[in-house]
C-alpha cells in the first residue's frame, strides 16, 4: 500500500502542468454546469409555485436595496468632505428607506411594481410599433410583432392588476433563473467538451513521419 501511494504521489507529482490545468478547467466547467442546475431546479420551482417566487423574490430585492444602503452610506461617510457627499448620503437614505419599505410590505411593493412593469411593456410595445412604421427597416416585421407582443402583455397586466401582481414578478423572476441555469449548463457542458479535446490532441502521436517524411524507427529489436 505504501509502494502504491508513493507511486500515485510520484505520478502526481511528475504530470506536466498542461494536463494538471486541463484539470483543473474541467472541474471549474463542472462546477458551472452544478451551479446552472441549481438555478433550473429553483425556476422550475417558482414557476409551480409562483406566488412563493413573487414574495422571495421581493424580499430579496429589499434587503438587496437596504444592503445597499448601508454601504452606500458607510462610503459617503469615508468621503465626507468631497462635492458629491450629500448627494451620496440622500441616495443611500433613499435605498435604505424603499428596502425598509419592500422588506415591511413585500405585497404592496410587488403591486407597485407590476404596474410600472405593465407600463413599460405598453409604452415600449407602443415606441417599438410606431418607430418599425416609420422607419420601416430590415427587421420591419420582428420589431411589428415585438411591439405588438409588448402591447398585448402590457394590456393583460393592467387588466387583471392588482391579482396580476401575485403572479407576474415570480413568474419573470423563476424565468430568469430558469434560462440562465440553462446557459450555465451549457457552458459548462461545452467547456468541458472543449477542454477534454484540446487535452486528448495535446500528446504526441506514434507512428507520425519525421520531417524528411521516414517514420521513426523502432525501439524494438529488429
Amino acid at each position: 500500500m505504501l509502494g502504491r501511494s508513493r507511486s500515485s504521489k510520484t505520478s502526481a507529482a511528475t504530470a506536466p502542468p498542461g494536463t494538471q490545468a486541463a484539470g483543473e478547467l474541467k472541474r471549474s466547467f463542472g462546477l458551472l454546469a452544478v451551479l446552472g442546475a441549481i438555478l433550473v431546479v429553483a425556476g422550475l420551482v417558482g414557476l409551480v409555485y409562483v406566488g412563493f417566487a413573487t414574495l422571495t423574490s421581493m424580499l430579496l430585492f429589499g434587503w438587496l436595496l437596504l444592503i445597499g444602503g448601508v454601504v452606500g452610506l458607510l462610503h459617503a461617510i469615508q468621503s465626507r468632505g468631497t462635492s458629491f457627499f450629500w448627494l451620496a448620503v440622500i441616495v443611500a437614505a433613499l435605498n435604505i428607506a424603499a428596502g425598509v419599505v419592500v422588506i415591511r410590505e413585500p405585497e404592496v411593493a410587488a403591486a407597485g411594481l407590476t404596474m410600472f412593469a405593465a407600463l413599460l411593456f405598453l409604452t415600449g410595445g407602443v415606441f417599438r410599433l410606431a418607430g418599425g412604421v416609420v422607419v420601416r427597416g430590415p427587421q420591419f416585421g420582428w420589431t411589428l410583432v415585438q411591439g405588438a407582443f409588448g402591447i398585448l402583455l402590457g394590456v393583460l397586466v393592467l387588466g387583471d392588476w392588482p391579482h396580476s401582481s401575485r403572479y407576474v414578478i415570480g413568474c419573470f423572476f423563476s424565468l430568469a433563473l430558469l434560462f440562465d441555469g440553462l446557459g450555465l449548463i451549457a457552458m459548462g457542458v461545452g467547456g468541458r467538451r472543449i477542454v477534454g479535446m484540446v487535452a486528448g490532441g495535446r500528446g504526441p502521436r506514434t507512428g507520425a513521419p519525421d520531417a524528411t517524411g521516414r517514420p521513426p524507427a523502432s525501439s524494438g529489436n529488429p
